[in-house]
């Protein structure tokens, strides 16, 4: 539960890794620097990747009149 709390938002992590990518396109970071930010990076693109992913489903599921989520299908001609 701790874990959730701490959780940040895609746009915070997005926020951050824009700014991680920044620093490094600059080409001043030291190289040691340079690998833990390129690390932390890939950490953010991934959680990232992994929200578009799950909205993606979201948004890909409409409400039925019962309630429940169901695939979205759009009308046949």
């Amino acid at each position: 539960m701790e874990e959730e709390k701490n959780k940040k938002s895609f746009e915070e992590n997005l926020a951050e890794l824009e700014q991680i990518v920044k620093k490094l396109e600059n080409g001043s970071v030291p190289l040691e620097e340079a690998i833990g930010m390129f690390t932390e990076g890939m950490r953010l693109a991934n959680l990232c990747g992994e929200d578009l992913n799950s909205a993606t489903e979201k948004v890909n599921k409409i409400l039925s009149e019962s309630g429940e989520l169901q695939d979205f299908q759009t009308p046949t001609e």
